[in-house]
């Protein structure tokens, strides 16, 4: 999967019929979330914009969409860390100077994985290879340049890289 859906309350046979169109729709082991398979993002992400602002009724069912571009398996809290530190570092050049967070949505390993300790982890992480870098960022949650988003579904992770113009183009993606 490279998409993650989270729905609203009641909206699982709606977005089943209408993000079938756009790509392959399977369920998780998760309460209103589904995955999706698509084989272009950026061509998901226009087409998804356009039929939002034609039929904005029909998508009443999205809660947030998220496509990522990095994916991996962990068994372990220390394998998350060490996978999730390697996929993030490939965002450093992009994050050079920039007001940026991290932000996870975990689903699964309950008492194990602390979103917010996660966070955390990887905000420090980047920081110290920006300053490394000679690149320092900062962290800003409000009016951020740049946001990294962590998905996980039980022992899959997802991650991708926004923009603030990106977030203001598509909106659906509520990434915070």
């Amino acid at each position: 999967m490279n998409v993650v859906v989270s729905l609203h309350e009641q909206g699982f046979r709606s977005a089943f019929k209408v993000l079938q169109e756009f790509g392959s729709v399977n369920t998780t082991n998760f309460f209103n979330v589904l995955g999706m398979q698509v084989e272009n993002i950026p061509e998901l992400l226009e087409a998804l914009r356009d039929a939002i602002a034609q039929a904005p009724e029909q998508f009443a069912f999205l809660a947030r969409l998220v496509p990522v571009m990095t994916t991996f398996t962990f068994q372990s809290p220390a394998e998350f860390e060490a996978k999730a530190k390697e996929a993030v570092l490939q965002w450093i050049p992009q994050l050079a100077g920039k007001r940026f967070h991290i932000r996870m949505h975990r689903r699964g390993f309950k008492g194990r994985l602390s979103s917010h300790d996660e966070e955390r982890f990887l905000d420090e992480m980047v920081l110290q290879a920006l300053e490394q870098a000679g690149t320092p960022g900062t962290i800003a949650f409000q009016d951020s340049d740049a946001i990294v988003v962590v998905e996980t579904v039980g022992q899959w992770c997802g991650l991708s890289y926004w923009t603030r113009e990106e977030l203001q183009r598509y909106p659906f993606l509520r990434v915070d």
